[in-house]
């Protein structure tokens, strides 16, 4: 009898399932970024266990549309897709900044073009993804110059689209990010970039890693050892920015994940600013209503409300800002 006990209560064990491994769906695009070493060396996964699907999206527009239907969970998504996002009601929110995106964007018109300035915009075709931190920018320089854009000719293409339309002649100037940028340039002059545009007017640009709010909760260890792991890629590349030539091990994980060639890997990453865990904490992410991230989707959403691309702003900004992940982070 005790046998037949025994029995039944092994055959119950093997019947039963193994324990549910956990799983993310992260979207990422092309930024070229410190990052990419630690996608590279699946360290994510190692730290956490859980299964990880990295599907890489094209624009932000499409990163959110995914994390709306819920197959996506986190997602790098540029500051406008954000701040358009959030005011439509998606329940997301910001936990990391990816990068400053400083002198990474820039306007860049093709040579012989006769462009020389913003206010040459006039008549002439220029291409970006529509509701992008480019997008944005290039609707506060044509303000800036006192140019209508009605009288510009502003055309929406995905990043892959504007480096073909380049190619073919069609368009005369991209507000444009790496590795697309790093292309264009080859055969055109920057007019201006996006920090320019920052310092003189105050409305910043950045990428964001946003999350599920609810998921986010759900899954906190997740998402403090994330942080951790993003902080320590950037804090590597601070640290050896000499080591990272476009020979080394690093430049050609950033090149293999985000698509750019690898000999302008260390370049571009030289345009961007990657801010420490304490600044994240103490000034992107922290502060509230004050924040630099909050006042930037503040910024942005108006912007968007005047060009019909959502219905409402919301009061207050920090909603869609979570500084908790880093902070805890931060502990040791």
């Amino acid at each position: 009898m005790k046998r037949f006990a025994a029995g039944l209560v092994l055959a119950a064990f093997a019947a039963a399932p193994a324990f549910a491994q956990k799983e993310v769906t992260i979207a990422y695009q092309d930024m070229v970024v410190p990052y990419r070493i630690a996608q590279e060396a699946k360290e994510l996964e190692k730290a956490t266990g859980y299964k990880i699907t990295w599907r890489q999206i094209g624009g932000g527009g499409e990163v959110i549309k995914a994390m709306a239907s819920g197959a996506v969970q986190i997602g790098e998504i540029g500051s406008a897709g954000i701040a358009a996002a959030v005011s439509r009601g998606e329940p997301l929110e910001v936990f990391w900044i990816l990068d400053d995106i400083g002198s990474a964007e820039a306007l860049v018109a093709k040579n012989g073009s006769g462009i020389n300035s913003v206010k040459d915009l006039k008549g002439k075709k220029i291409a970006m993804p529509y509701n992008s931190t480019t997008h944005f920018h290039t609707m506060v320089a044509l303000q800036q110059a006192g140019v209508n854009p009605s009288e510009v000719q502003i055309l929406n293409m995905r990043p892959p689209e504007v480096r073909a339309a380049w190619q073919r002649g069609d368009i005369q100037a991209t507000f444009i990010w790496d590795p697309v940028l790093a292309e264009v340039k080859k055969d055109g002059k920057v007019i201006v970039t996006s920090g320019k545009i920052s310092a003189d007017t105050g409305k910043a640009t950045f990428d964001g890693y946003v999350v599920n709010r609810d998921w986010a909760k759900a899954n906190k260890d997740f998402m403090v050892k994330f942080v951790r792991i993003l902080a320590a890629a950037d804090d590597n590349y601070r640290k050896n920015t000499a080591k990272w030539s476009s020979t080394s091990n690093e430049a050609k994980a950033v090149a293999k994940w985000s698509g750019a060639k690898v000999e302008d890997v260390p370049a571009s990453m030289s345009l961007y600013q990657f801010p420490t865990m304490q600044e994240q904490s103490s000034k992107w992410l922290g502060g509230g209503k004050n924040s630099l991230a909050a006042k930037a989707f503040a910024a942005t959403a108006e912007f968007q409300l005047s060009q019909k691309q959502i219905e409402k702003t919301l009061p207050d900004y920090s909603v869609a800002v979570n500084p908790a992940y880093v902070q805890e982070a931060m502990k040791k």
